[in-house]
């Protein structure tokens, strides 16, 4: 059991920042996509054996994580919509400090379509090749590629207009 663990924890050392940036595009704040890795990783770990790629296995399960949140949020927000008229505030929303390059990344990843976004994520952060970001979106690797230079060309251009600014 303990070598289990060592070998989880390694794991999610190397692959969890990447995974929680992914995440972090679905989701509200950074502990939010924090949990929707957790999530994801208890899902993903039983089955790594038998996945193809355990990486691009590992993304597909946080990005099915995140839209799973999503979901249940926004059910959760009807829900409450019905029930009557909530308070403004929330007793557990907090303010964080960014550095201005993360802020910057941020808005430019935000910016980008879904597609494009989640495909800069697993090629850049997660290390993933085309062909292994393509099986995890079920997509071909020209697609994934494709995507991957629409969102650097937008991303470029957005960068221009913000060092012109």
């Amino acid at each position: 059991m303990d070598h289990d663990y060592g070998l989880w924890s390694a794991w999610l050392d190397e692959h969890g920042p990447a995974l929680v940036l992914l995440a972090r595009q679905w989701t509200e704040s950074h502990a939010e996509a924090e949990d929707v890795v957790q999530d994801a990783f208890v899902r993903f770990w039983p089955k790594r054996a038998s996945a193809r790629n355990a990486r691009a296995y590992m993304y597909a399960c946080v990005r099915t994580a995140a839209m799973d949140r999503r979901r249940s949020q926004a059910r959760r927000r009807r829900r409450e919509e019905l029930a009557g008229p909530a308070d403004d505030e929330s007793l557990f929303e907090h303010t964080q400090e960014h550095d201005e390059r993360r802020e910057m990344i941020e808005r430019m990843l935000e910016a980008l379509p879904d597609e494009q976004k989640e495909v800069v994520i697993m090629k850049i952060w997660g290390g993933l090749t085309f062909k292994r970001i393509g099986q995890a979106l079920t997509i071909s690797a020209n697609t994934a590629a494709s995507r991957y230079r629409y969102a650097l060309t937008s991303m470029r251009s957005g960068l221009q207009q913000e060092q012109v600014e």
